[in-house]
């Protein structure tokens, strides 16, 4: 059951062992871990325990700490009206060889199945108007709470200064990508962290303060891939996505998918490029 993790700066906790590790935790939280039912990502692993809950391990160098925090789970358990697995309690130690901190919190089951696991989306979902009516009322809550948190999409804290490098690698000619509202996001909404066909959100790290329409914009470019299903959230979320810092976000999410390591067989290519076009006349009228 080797499920090892290398001494190098760059970890990716989906090869070699972490047997070490969970077993760390499983002592930590006294449980039983099903071994069979793991999920690792690169940043995170995940396991079902025998009481019916869920415990996600993640491991973050001492750089990506800081301000940001170490308690994104533990956080947004506070949030009112955000669907999200119930938090349970937490555990974490500083691994002093590797420079790194290790975390592990233990939720409640997920609802369902995350809607797309990994890659990317290219068939509609067929979610019901129940689930889009979850979302806005998730999202419109979370815009609602407070935090002094700093979201970190892609592990990148978020500011102006980032909000303009990351869209002008790819289109150097917008004049102005100011954000001017900022409110609490998740900053990792993607159809990975959300399940079907009932709604609820996980992943909580990289939650914090962001500009209006980040979580709106990501789940849209995100859908590229199916263009109903764009079109569906760009309904559903038009409050965020038809204001000035919604499209900002809007042409932030293509320049991820647009810029400088696109990949030319990504479905999502060919929208955000001709999405992206519409909206620098957009953002340049004004």
């Amino acid at each position: 059951m080797a499920l090892s993790v290398s001494s190098a700066p760059a970890v990716d906790l989906r090869k070699g062992s972490v047997d070490e590790v969970l077993e760390r935790v499983r002592q930590m939280f006294r449980v039983r871990f099903d071994y069979d039912a793991v999920v690792r990502k690169r940043r995170t692993v995940g396991v079902r325990t025998d009481r019916g809950t869920w415990v996600r391990v993640e491991r973050r160098p001492y750089a990506q700490i800081g301000a940001q925090g170490w308690n994104g789970a533990e956080c947004a358990a506070l949030l009112e009206g955000v669907a999200q697995p119930e938090w349970r309690g937490a555990v974490s130690w500083r691994d002093e060889g590797d420079a790194v901190m290790w975390r592990a919190d233990e939720t409640d089951l997920l609802p369902g199945e995350p809607v797309k696991p990994g890659g990317v989306l290219i068939e509609d979902p067929g979610l019901p108007d129940e689930w889009w009516a979850a979302l806005n009322g998730s999202l419109d809550a979370l815009a609602a709470a407070r935090t002094t948190r700093v979201a970190t999409p892609d592990t990148v804290m978020v500011t102006q200064a980032h909000v303009d490098e990351v869209i002008r690698s790819a289109f150097p000619d917008v004049p102005d990508t100011v954000a001017e509202r900022w409110v609490p996001a998740h900053a990792d909404l993607n159809w990975a962290n959300v399940t079907g066909p009932q709604f609820c959100l996980f992943d909580w790290e990289d939650w914090g303060m962001a500009p209006r329409g980040l979580d709106s914009a990501s789940l849209w470019a995100q859908s590229l891939g199916v263009p109903a299903l764009a079109e569906r959230v760009l309904r559903e979320r038009a409050g965020d996505l038809s204001s000035r810092d919604g499209k900002v976000m809007m042409l932030f999410a293509c320049a991820k998918i647009a810029g400088p390591y696109a990949h030319p067989e990504d479905p999502r290519l060919g929208p955000a490029r001709a999405a992206a076009e519409r909206l620098v006349e957009e953002l340049q009228a004004g």
